[in-house]
């Protein structure tokens, strides 16, 4: 059983996170002007009620989305920043951390790079980050032994480029190349401030390979209101699609949650499945079939419990 206590904390944050995550696959869709709180409502599974007990309309859905996603990417980009580091190393450690977060978050990010590229965003959250973004490059011209002065503007004009280097490869649905954009950014970035050498020597930088975490088990009596998982957007939108319909191979879900890249899902769903929240029913890969997705006893109760929140706010 879920713990009350616990309960109602756990599934409020999932309706909101699947309101948002039908917010922003909606956006993709049709362009965030053109959404309605109905698309929302039926693309996040809830009524009416409860997505006014949650937002006051369309417009603070979308600024409630742009600021979330604003905040998680501040959040991805302090955990990797040292302030020992030389400037050029913590440009990179936080632009890392960010093509990460866009990789794994295509939709949102093309939502949020579009308003960043216009002349003015109209969500305060995004343009201050902007704007700390541009400070964090202005600081090339204060490193130390750094050859060249460029105007303040610079760092304007290398941030623009950059997010429209990135935009491009967004609208193209190539999300899974956006890694490799680190090394030619960088080079980008630093050349203004540092010079040609220094430039050459990121753009042909290697990486060491990072340490891969074992996935976390769970005892087979913890709750679901006890699992710990980041609800993603995208992960909050393929729990949506199983619950709708139980049975879809891994190509199925993906088409169904607007995930183009085979790989991304298939982690994806390893995950939930590791976790508990669904299983798969099919013969899967191992006999050459495709796998069959469904929810678990877990992720059934989660559900149901999701649902009567719905049924109250009504």
């Amino acid at each position: 059983m879920v713990r009350a206590q616990h309960s109602e904390l756990t599934h409020h944050e999932y309706q909101r996170t699947r309101i948002l995550a039908a917010m922003v696959t909606a956006a993709a869709t049709s362009g965030p002007e053109s959404v309605t709180v109905g698309d929302i409502t039926g693309l996040a599974g809830v009524s009416r009620g409860t997505f006014y007990a949650l937002f006051a309309g369309r417009d603070d859905c979308l600024h409630v989305a742009i600021d979330d996603a604003v905040a998680l990417a501040t959040a991805r980009a302090v955990a990797r920043y040292d302030p020992q580091a030389r400037w050029a190393e913590r440009v990179r450690a936080g632009l890392e951390a960010l093509l990460g977060l866009i990789t794994e978050e295509p939709e949102l990010a093309r939502l949020c790079i579009a308003r960043a590229l216009a002349a003015r965003t109209m969500h305060p959250a995004l343009d201050t980050a902007l704007e700390q973004l541009a400070q964090i490059l202005d600081q090339g011209r204060r490193d130390h032994g750094a050859p060249r002065q460029p105007p303040p503007i610079a760092a304007q004009s290398l941030l623009g480029g950059a997010l429209g280097l990135i935009y491009a490869r967004l609208i193209a649905r190539e999300e899974r190349s956006l890694p490799e954009l680190l090394n030619p950014l960088m080079s980008m970035i630093v050349l203004p401030y540092l010079g040609p050498a220094a430039a050459r020597r990121e753009e042909s930088r290697r990486e060491p390979a990072r340490p891969v975490k074992p996935p976390a088990h769970r005892p087979s009596d913890q709750s679901p209101a006890e699992i710990q998982i980041r609800l993603t957007y995208r992960t909050a939108r393929v729990l949506q699609v199983i619950r709708a319909q139980s049975g879809l191979s891994n190509s199925a879900v993906a088409a169904r949650a607007g995930i183009s890249d085979a790989g991304q899902i298939s982690k994806l769903l390893t995950r939930l499945s590791r976790l508990g929240l669904i299983e798969n029913t099919g013969a899967g890969q191992a006999r050459g079939a495709a796998n069959s997705w469904a929810l678990t006893r877990e992720g059934k109760e989660l559900e149901r419990t999701i649902t009567r929140v719905s049924m109250y706010a009504a």
